[in-house]
């Protein structure tokens, strides 16, 4: 079993990804910037020096890293990242921002943690369940995940972020599935987690208000239901091939956070319906060669990484571009290598350094 070479189209996907998005960000920069924003220098310093500029450099890193160095690293990142999410309930450390208590200002550096406790999940999940494993399919693997999940589900109902929650939980339960978990486990978990989400839409009326606008977004078009109206107006204007790179028109007025969680209203109105369905292509190419360098990993840890990792990945980006087109309920979270945001940017390049290590690692018979 020799070593091979990196998983070209994997790589490729993963390129024009950043690089298109990177057009994308920009933009939807200038319709914030029409908008007269005194900040957009500073979220596209963050994005683009810091996000995209620190996040190559991470994954250089993580890219000549021996992928199997993460999984005794694994216990020490998932204590430390949880640490850091901890950190935004200190007072002068933690801060506000759009509701929610999520991010941390250390010497004037800005950081959302929670996006480091995405991949150090996936890692502690991956390294644990390799070590189980043919104990996954007993109470013993059950046990594993619920207390792993555990203490992230705790911190982040506290902050609130339910979206990241739930990429989270979502890219756990996928390495927990590859593992080799019972089908009745898996039963279990969901249902315990969706009278969980009952109890927290009736705890707390901000998530109740958005399943209800997702139900019927016209019940409430100038408040709740404004930014997916807004957002439809977008996606349906693009036509079949868009208004053209740069000339949208709802993101210099209409559109809500139009570097965020609506940037794919923005590309899907300049880039049009064949815009979007390609951008839904590229991700739909990055799950199947990520569970392609998970299949032929040359073991286990490789491979429910990758699994993890490219679930993380695509997971993240359906979630988001569902809620863009009215099939989701509107979570927040990024367009993965696409909205803005310098930390989300750093660990996902971080990321794919590690799931293109394992490609490079993967068994070549």
């Amino acid at each position: 079993m020799k070593s091979a070479k990196i998983d070209k189209p994997l790589a490729i996907t993963l390129a024009i990804l950043v690089v298109g998005g990177m057009g994308i960000f920009t933009s939807a920069a200038f319709g914030l910037l029409a908008r007269g924003a005194s900040h957009i220098s500073s979220v596209v310093f963050n994005h683009l020096v810091l996000g995209v500029g620190m996040g190559l450099a991470a994954f250089s890193v993580a890219y000549f890293i021996e992928y199997r160095t993460w999984r005794w690293l694994a216990p020490y990142l998932f204590g430390l990242a949880l640490i850091a999410t901890a950190l935004v309930f200190v007072p002068h450390i933690g801060f506000m921002h759009a509701g929610g208590r999520r991010w941390i200002d250390i010497f004037g550096f800005t950081f959302q943690p929670s996006e480091a406790l995405k991949i150090a999940t996936v890692l502690m999940m991956a390294s644990y369940f390799s070590s189980l494993k043919e104990k996954v399919g007993s109470w013993h693997g059950l046990a594993a995940f619920l207390g792993i999940i555990a203490l992230p589900s705790l911190l982040l109902v506290a902050q609130p972020d339910i979206g990241t929650l739930g990429v989270i939980c979502i890219s756990a339960l996928a390495v927990y599935a590859a593992a080799g978990a019972r089908l009745r486990d898996i039963a279990i978990i969901a249902v315990v987690g969706l009278m969980l989400l009952a109890s927290l839409a009736y705890l707390r009326p901000y998530m109740l208000d958005r399943v209800t606008t997702f139900i019927n977004p016209a019940q409430n078009p100038h408040s709740e239901g404004y930014q997916i109206k807004q957002s439809l107006i977008a996606v349906g204007s693009g036509g079949l091939l868009g208004r053209g790179f740069g000339q949208g028109v709802q993101k210099f007025t209409y559109l809500p956070e139009p570097m965020g969680d609506s940037i794919f209203a923005v590309a899907a109105e300049e880039l049009g319906f064949f815009g979007g369905l390609t951008i839904i292509g590229l991700f739909l190419i990055l799950a199947l060669r990520g569970m392609n360098v998970a299949t032929h990993s040359p073991d286990l840890f490789g491979a429910l990484a990758a699994v993890g990792i490219s679930t993380y990945f695509v997971g993240e980006a359906f979630i988001n571009i569902a809620s863009m087109l009215g099939i989701a309920p509107l979570t927040g979270i990024p367009l993965t290598f696409i909205s803005q945001g310098g930390s989300a940017m750093l660990i996902s390049l971080g990321t794919a350094g590690i799931l293109l290590n394992i490609s490079r690692n993967r068994a070549k018979k």
